[in-house]
């Protein structure tokens, strides 16, 4: 038996895009720890993209969080695979600037309504339609960020709705204890910066994660699987005593923002002047 003792436990992924995906990295270490996945995609478009990439014979169906109707046969459609869910994983996000990157301010409403809803709200729908399905330590894992608290401006309206998230997940976990009377747990994985496809749509991203790498004390930037690596523990019975956290995985990005080397970067003088 295996130190996380996952082998045999049933596993719902929620958010699958690609190769590079947050989601795709923890579902391969589940796989190697021996549990059983059942993913879900948006469309069935986005399933047949990933079809080769999860295999041929992997359980998997569609729900598009957005479609109430969709929504409420999540729980026939995976009970019928899984009657018993030992986990879920949640690492949805979108966000639409539909008139391009904008100061905070001038955020178009209908767009953070959508990335709220998508991105943080899923959340809870999912959660509650499941809830007739989840096992009594059942273990539910969201995707957040490193800090919310940083006010970056390529990252827009993204970091309010990551924020949300962080605080639905403490509300989440005490409403599902309270309710449910279960020792279901809920918890984030907030990563550092990933090279993700999703993040490199993120204007100015690239350069943000250079930056990253130099301010990390190892001078190497974050890996998917380190936060995949997380995740798969916090879905395991050994992190029993975690519930209502967000885990904070930046390879100690957090601690070295006055490092003495990135100051002196910073206030040298330009040698073109």
């Amino acid at each position: 038996m295996s130190f996380l003792g996952l082998a045999g436990r049933n596993i719902v992924i929620f958010g699958v895009a690609n190769r590079r995906s947050v989601a795709w990295g923890i579902a391969q270490v589940l796989r190697e720890n021996g549990a059983n996945l059942l993913y879900v995609f948006k469309d069935e478009d986005l399933l047949q993209k990933n079809r080769a990439l999860i295999g041929s014979d992997a359980q998997a169906l569609c729900c598009n969080v957005e479609d109430k109707q969709q929504l409420g046969a999540l729980k026939a459609n995976i009970g019928a695979i899984f009657p018993t869910v030992h986990g879920i994983v949640h690492s949805i996000a979108f966000a639409n600037y539909s008139e391009g990157l904008k100061p905070f301010h001038q955020t178009v409403r209908a767009d953070f309504l959508q990335a709220l809803q998508i991105s943080c709200f899923s959340l809870v729908e999912i959660a509650n339609e499941l809830s007739p399905l989840l096992a009594s330590d059942a273990s539910i894992v969201t995707i957040s960020i490193s800090t919310t608290k940083m006010a970056s401006e390529n990252y827009g309206y993204m970091g309010p709705i990551k924020a949300a998230l962080d605080s639905t997940v403490a509300f989440l976990a005490k409403s599902l204890a309270t309710e449910v009377a279960r020792d279901i747990r809920v918890n984030a994985v907030g990563p550092g910066l990933l090279k993700t496809s999703a993040s490199a749509g993120i204007p100015g991203y690239i350069d943000a994660y250079l930056y990253a790498e130099t301010v990390i004390p190892r001078r190497r930037a974050l890996e998917t699987e380190e936060a995949a690596n997380v995740a798969a523990f916090l879905l395991s019975p050994r992190s029993s005593g975690i519930n209502a956290q967000t885990i904070v995985v930046d390879a100690g990005m957090g601690i070295n923002f006055f490092s003495k080397d990135i100051i002196r970067k910073v206030s040298a003088p330009d040698s073109n002047n």
